[in-house]
């Protein structure tokens, strides 16, 4: 990997994965840019840098999604230029359909799809002028695979893999690359900041949350398939990474083993 002086601009940077990808690029040099609604947060992820010199932090709420043009411009002049976008913002869901509330459908779209393409689309001409860049998507096994409480989640995430596959294939002969990372279980405090049916938060670690994966080992992963440029990589647990071959060779028995599974 070499990712030295690598110009990377990181969403949802004050937290679990998005700090944990903070510190593994810093650890090779890399120039960031750390974003999230807290900057507080994101000064003390600067702090824990290997490099925070070569840190600096732009605060985004990626709800407010209607125009990021001068952000982006923002951004760019941070360092008079960006080189990978990584969209890792976004929130999680723990309730049951039926119970949830149409506000937080939205709520849940709003953060997790259209401004993570808002920002996309807001960057994209930078990178189709200079004929080079590097879109980082993180989604999650639920944009494979839909599981019991978490349907708006799952479907947002679903829609990614749908916009950010069609955009690869725009935008190939731009020499822009497109990554998909997909994450099993990684142990982060997303399931205590999931929403629940009325919006509130779940405020409690589900049990397969905490037994993930450690954020530094996902990292890691993490940046090894970047820098290959992969187009979509799964990184969790067997059974997570089982499921999803599951769901292309044997949908029946996957639903079938989804009914009767504990995810919580």
């Amino acid at each position: 990997m070499n990712f030295k002086n690598k110009i990377i601009w990181i969403t949802g940077a004050s937290s679990g994965i998005g700090k944990a990808i903070a510190l593994a690029f810093s650890e090779q040099e890399s120039k960031l840019i750390l974003s999230s609604r807290n900057l507080e947060k994101l000064e003390e992820v600067k702090q824990l840098c290997a490099y925070p010199d070569q840190v600096k932090l732009l605060k985004v709420d990626l709800d407010d999604y209607h125009n990021f043009d001068p952000l982006v411009q923002e951004a760019i002049l941070l360092y008079n230029g960006i080189d990978i976008l990584i969209n890792n913002g976004g929130i999680s869901q723990r309730s049951l359909a039926i119970e949830t509330k149409i506000t937080v459908d939205t709520r849940i779209f709003n953060t997790n799809y259209f401004g993570t393409i808002a920002l996309t689309k807001a960057l994209l001409p930078y990178f189709v002028a200079k004929k080079e860049g590097h879109f980082v998507i993180i989604t999650s096994v639920v944009g494979k695979i839909g599981t019991p409480l978490r349907s708006s989640y799952a479907a947002s995430k679903h829609a990614l893999h749908g916009f950010f596959d069609s955009l690869r294939a725009e935008i190939h002969d731009d020499n822009i690359a497109v990554t998909l990372i997909c994450p099993g279980f990684v142990k982060t405090d997303v399931s205590k900041n999931a929403l629940t049916g009325d919006g509130s938060r779940q405020n409690t670690m589900d049990k397969s949350t905490e037994n993930g994966l450690a954020t530094e080992y996902f990292a890691k992963r993490m940046l090894k398939a970047v820098a290959r440029k992969k187009q979509e990589v799964v990184i969790g647990g067997k059974l997570e990474v089982l499921a999803v071959y599951l769901k292309r060779f044997s949908p029946k028995v996957l639903a079938k083993l989804i009914r009767k599974a504990k995810v919580t």
